[in-house]
Protein backbone atom coordinates (compact mmCIF):
# COMPACT_ATOMS: atom_id res chain seq x y z
CA UNK A 1 0.00 0.00 0.00
CA UNK A 2 1.32 3.45 -0.92
CA UNK A 3 0.65 6.54 1.17
CA UNK A 4 -0.80 9.21 -1.17
CA UNK A 5 1.54 12.21 -1.16
CA UNK A 6 0.01 15.18 0.73
CA UNK A 7 0.79 17.59 -2.07
CA UNK A 8 -1.36 20.70 -1.56
CA UNK A 9 -0.02 22.24 1.63
CA UNK A 10 3.33 22.83 3.29
CA UNK A 11 2.17 21.01 6.43
CA UNK A 12 -0.45 18.43 7.33
CA UNK A 13 -4.02 19.54 7.99
CA UNK A 14 -6.75 17.66 9.89
CA UNK A 15 -7.70 15.57 6.86
CA UNK A 16 -4.25 13.99 6.55
CA UNK A 17 -4.22 12.33 10.02
CA UNK A 18 -7.69 10.97 9.29
CA UNK A 19 -6.65 9.15 6.12
CA UNK A 20 -3.29 8.14 7.63
CA UNK A 21 -5.06 6.62 10.66
CA UNK A 22 -7.38 4.60 8.43
CA UNK A 23 -4.49 3.24 6.36
CA UNK A 24 -2.41 2.59 9.48
CA UNK A 25 -5.27 0.60 11.02
CA UNK A 26 -5.63 -1.52 7.87
CA UNK A 27 -1.91 -2.23 7.52
CA UNK A 28 -1.49 -3.12 11.23
CA UNK A 29 -4.50 -5.45 11.10
CA UNK A 30 -3.08 -7.21 8.05
CA UNK A 31 0.27 -7.69 9.79
CA UNK A 32 -1.46 -9.07 12.88
CA UNK A 33 -3.39 -11.43 10.61
CA UNK A 34 -0.17 -12.92 9.26
CA UNK A 35 0.14 -11.03 5.98
CA UNK A 36 3.49 -9.67 4.78
CA UNK A 37 1.99 -6.18 4.48
CA UNK A 38 4.00 -3.22 3.22
CA UNK A 39 3.11 0.47 3.57
CA UNK A 40 5.36 2.75 1.52
CA UNK A 41 5.72 6.53 2.03
CA UNK A 42 5.45 8.54 -1.18
CA UNK A 43 7.43 11.72 -1.64
CA UNK A 44 5.90 15.14 -2.18
CA UNK A 45 5.71 16.89 -5.54
CA UNK A 46 3.40 19.87 -5.94
CA UNK A 47 3.40 21.87 -9.14
CA UNK A 48 0.46 24.18 -8.42
CA UNK A 49 1.77 25.34 -5.04
CA UNK A 50 5.18 26.18 -6.50
CA UNK A 51 3.59 27.96 -9.46
CA UNK A 52 1.53 30.12 -7.11
CA UNK A 53 4.61 30.84 -5.01
CA UNK A 54 6.55 31.98 -8.09
CA UNK A 55 3.72 34.25 -9.18
CA UNK A 56 3.16 35.68 -5.69
CA UNK A 57 6.80 36.35 -4.83
CA UNK A 58 8.44 36.98 -8.20
CA UNK A 59 5.56 37.52 -10.66
CA UNK A 60 6.85 34.69 -12.85
CA UNK A 61 5.20 31.64 -14.42
CA UNK A 62 6.79 28.24 -14.94
CA UNK A 63 7.12 29.16 -18.62
CA UNK A 64 9.16 32.23 -17.67
CA UNK A 65 11.70 30.26 -15.64
CA UNK A 66 11.89 27.24 -17.96
CA UNK A 67 11.47 23.51 -17.31
CA UNK A 68 14.85 22.84 -15.68
CA UNK A 69 14.71 25.85 -13.37
CA UNK A 70 11.10 25.13 -12.44
CA UNK A 71 11.98 21.56 -11.46
CA UNK A 72 14.73 23.02 -9.29
CA UNK A 73 12.14 25.26 -7.60
CA UNK A 74 9.96 22.21 -6.92
CA UNK A 75 12.92 20.36 -5.41
CA UNK A 76 13.72 23.34 -3.19
CA UNK A 77 10.11 23.48 -2.01
CA UNK A 78 10.22 19.76 -1.26
CA UNK A 79 13.38 20.12 0.81
CA UNK A 80 11.84 22.97 2.78
CA UNK A 81 8.37 21.53 3.42
CA UNK A 82 8.67 17.83 2.64
CA UNK A 83 10.68 17.20 5.80
CA UNK A 84 8.01 18.90 7.89
CA UNK A 85 5.28 16.68 6.50
CA UNK A 86 7.24 13.47 6.99
CA UNK A 87 8.23 14.43 10.54
CA UNK A 88 4.58 15.05 11.34
CA UNK A 89 3.65 11.61 9.98
CA UNK A 90 6.34 10.00 12.12
CA UNK A 91 5.04 11.80 15.22
CA UNK A 92 1.56 10.49 14.43
CA UNK A 93 2.99 6.98 14.69
CA UNK A 94 2.31 5.97 11.10
CA UNK A 95 3.89 2.52 10.68
CA UNK A 96 5.34 3.13 7.22
CA UNK A 97 8.52 1.49 5.97
CA UNK A 98 10.60 4.66 6.05
CA UNK A 99 13.57 2.91 4.41
CA UNK A 100 11.58 2.89 1.15
CA UNK A 101 10.86 6.62 1.09
CA UNK A 102 10.91 8.04 -2.44
CA UNK A 103 10.24 11.28 -4.29
CA UNK A 104 7.50 11.32 -6.92
CA UNK A 105 9.55 13.39 -9.38
CA UNK A 106 12.87 11.54 -9.20
CA UNK A 107 14.17 9.85 -12.35
CA UNK A 108 13.08 6.33 -11.44
CA UNK A 109 9.51 7.32 -10.58
CA UNK A 110 9.24 9.61 -13.63
CA UNK A 111 10.25 6.74 -15.95
CA UNK A 112 7.74 4.43 -14.27
CA UNK A 113 4.92 6.97 -14.71
CA UNK A 114 5.77 7.45 -18.39
CA UNK A 115 5.87 3.71 -18.99
CA UNK A 116 2.56 3.20 -17.17
CA UNK A 117 0.80 5.83 -19.28
CA UNK A 118 2.24 4.42 -22.51
CA UNK A 119 1.11 0.90 -21.61
CA UNK A 120 -2.38 2.05 -20.63
CA UNK A 121 -2.68 4.01 -23.88
CA UNK A 122 -1.49 1.11 -26.02
CA UNK A 123 -3.99 -1.21 -24.31
CA UNK A 124 -6.82 1.23 -24.96
CA UNK A 125 -7.47 1.85 -21.26
CA UNK A 126 -6.84 5.60 -21.43
CA UNK A 127 -7.40 8.07 -24.24
CA UNK A 128 -7.09 11.73 -25.14
CA UNK A 129 -10.22 13.76 -25.68
CA UNK A 130 -11.51 17.31 -25.83
CA UNK A 131 -12.96 18.34 -22.48
CA UNK A 132 -13.80 21.48 -20.53
CA UNK A 133 -11.06 22.40 -18.08
CA UNK A 134 -10.35 25.08 -15.48
CA UNK A 135 -7.84 27.20 -17.40
CA UNK A 136 -5.81 29.75 -15.45
CA UNK A 137 -4.96 32.66 -17.75
CA UNK A 138 -2.17 33.87 -15.48
CA UNK A 139 -0.44 30.55 -14.81
CA UNK A 140 -1.33 29.36 -18.34
CA UNK A 141 -2.19 25.89 -17.16
CA UNK A 142 -5.14 23.75 -16.11
CA UNK A 143 -6.03 23.80 -12.41
CA UNK A 144 -8.14 21.42 -10.34
CA UNK A 145 -11.53 22.14 -8.84
CA UNK A 146 -9.90 22.52 -5.41
CA UNK A 147 -7.91 25.46 -6.76
CA UNK A 148 -10.98 27.37 -7.91
CA UNK A 149 -12.54 30.11 -5.82
CA UNK A 150 -16.22 31.02 -6.01
CA UNK A 151 -16.03 33.62 -3.25
CA UNK A 152 -16.85 37.27 -3.74
CA UNK A 153 -13.63 39.14 -4.35
CA UNK A 154 -12.18 42.24 -5.99
CA UNK A 155 -9.89 41.56 -8.94
CA UNK A 156 -7.83 43.77 -11.21
CA UNK A 157 -9.19 43.66 -14.77
CA UNK A 158 -7.30 45.16 -17.75
CA UNK A 159 -9.09 48.27 -19.03
CA UNK A 160 -10.73 49.07 -15.68
CA UNK A 161 -9.33 51.77 -13.41
CA UNK A 162 -10.68 50.20 -10.21
CA UNK A 163 -10.88 46.53 -9.14
CA UNK A 164 -14.00 44.66 -10.26
CA UNK A 165 -16.01 42.56 -7.82
CA UNK A 166 -16.60 38.96 -8.93
CA UNK A 167 -18.85 36.29 -7.45
CA UNK A 168 -21.87 38.61 -7.17
CA UNK A 169 -25.29 37.45 -8.34
CA UNK A 170 -26.70 39.59 -11.14
CA UNK A 171 -30.33 39.51 -12.26
CA UNK A 172 -31.41 40.15 -15.83
CA UNK A 173 -34.56 39.40 -17.77
CA UNK A 174 -35.09 37.37 -20.93
CA UNK A 175 -38.29 38.31 -22.80
CA UNK A 176 -40.53 35.36 -23.60
CA UNK A 177 -41.43 34.47 -27.16
CA UNK A 178 -44.70 35.94 -28.33
CA UNK A 179 -44.66 38.83 -25.87
CA UNK A 180 -45.87 36.61 -23.01
CA UNK A 181 -43.77 38.36 -20.38
CA UNK A 182 -40.24 37.67 -19.19
CA UNK A 183 -38.16 35.29 -17.10
CA UNK A 184 -35.56 36.71 -14.72
CA UNK A 185 -32.31 34.78 -14.47
CA UNK A 186 -29.77 34.95 -11.62
CA UNK A 187 -26.08 34.43 -12.44
CA UNK A 188 -22.61 35.38 -11.23
CA UNK A 189 -21.27 35.19 -14.81
CA UNK A 190 -23.44 37.64 -16.71
CA UNK A 191 -20.60 38.31 -19.16
CA UNK A 192 -21.02 34.80 -20.63
CA UNK A 193 -24.65 35.34 -21.67
CA UNK A 194 -23.78 35.40 -25.38
CA UNK A 195 -22.99 31.69 -25.04
CA UNK A 196 -26.32 30.80 -23.42
CA UNK A 197 -28.13 27.89 -25.07
CA UNK A 198 -31.05 27.40 -22.65
CA UNK A 199 -32.69 28.57 -19.44
CA UNK A 200 -33.27 25.91 -16.78
CA UNK A 201 -36.05 25.84 -14.18
CA UNK A 202 -37.05 23.25 -11.60
CA UNK A 203 -39.95 21.10 -12.85
CA UNK A 204 -41.75 21.44 -9.49
CA UNK A 205 -41.38 25.23 -9.24
CA UNK A 206 -44.94 26.52 -9.56
CA UNK A 207 -43.73 30.02 -10.40
CA UNK A 208 -42.61 28.79 -13.81
CA UNK A 209 -45.07 25.95 -14.48
CA UNK A 210 -46.67 27.95 -17.31
CA UNK A 211 -43.28 28.25 -19.05
CA UNK A 212 -42.64 24.52 -19.57
CA UNK A 213 -41.71 23.97 -23.21
CA UNK A 214 -41.70 27.69 -23.99
CA UNK A 215 -38.92 29.80 -25.52
CA UNK A 216 -37.16 32.98 -24.44
CA UNK A 217 -35.59 35.51 -26.80
CA UNK A 218 -31.98 36.57 -26.35
CA UNK A 219 -32.13 40.33 -25.68
CA UNK A 220 -29.04 41.12 -27.78
CA UNK A 221 -29.18 38.87 -30.84
CA UNK A 222 -32.81 37.73 -30.97
CA UNK A 223 -31.92 34.05 -30.80
CA UNK A 224 -34.60 31.66 -29.49
CA UNK A 225 -33.56 29.89 -26.27
CA UNK A 226 -35.56 26.92 -24.94
CA UNK A 227 -36.76 26.87 -21.34
CA UNK A 228 -36.00 23.41 -19.98
CA UNK A 229 -36.78 21.57 -16.74
CA UNK A 230 -33.82 20.27 -14.74
CA UNK A 231 -34.30 19.03 -11.19
CA UNK A 232 -30.60 18.24 -10.74
CA UNK A 233 -28.92 21.56 -11.54
CA UNK A 234 -31.61 24.01 -10.39
CA UNK A 235 -32.35 24.89 -6.77
CA UNK A 236 -35.69 26.63 -6.40
CA UNK A 237 -34.54 28.70 -3.42
CA UNK A 238 -31.32 29.95 -5.05
CA UNK A 239 -31.49 33.31 -6.79
CA UNK A 240 -34.65 33.51 -8.85
CA UNK A 241 -34.94 29.76 -9.36
CA UNK A 242 -34.06 30.20 -13.04
CA UNK A 243 -30.51 29.73 -14.31
CA UNK A 244 -28.92 30.21 -17.69
CA UNK A 245 -27.17 27.28 -19.36
CA UNK A 246 -23.79 28.17 -20.89
CA UNK A 247 -22.01 24.99 -22.09
CA UNK A 248 -18.77 26.76 -23.03
CA UNK A 249 -18.16 28.10 -19.53
CA UNK A 250 -19.25 25.42 -17.07
CA UNK A 251 -18.89 21.63 -16.97
CA UNK A 252 -22.37 21.09 -15.52
CA UNK A 253 -23.87 23.37 -18.17
CA UNK A 254 -21.93 21.49 -20.84
CA UNK A 255 -23.51 18.21 -19.71
CA UNK A 256 -26.98 19.80 -19.62
CA UNK A 257 -26.89 21.97 -22.72
CA UNK A 258 -25.15 19.81 -25.32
Amino acid sequence: MVLPPPNLTGALHIGHPLTAAIQDTIIRWKRMSGYNALWVPAGIATQVVVEKKLMRERHLTRHDVGSEKFLSEVLNWTKEYGGTILRQLRRLGASLDWSRECFTMDEKRSRAVTEAFVRLYEEGLIYRDIRLVNWDFVLRTVIGNMEKSMERRLLEVPGYENPVEFGVLTLFAYPLEGGLGEIVVATSRVETMFGDTAIAIHPEDQRYSHMHGKFAIHPFNGRKIPIICDADSVKQEFGTGAVKITPAHDAADFATGT
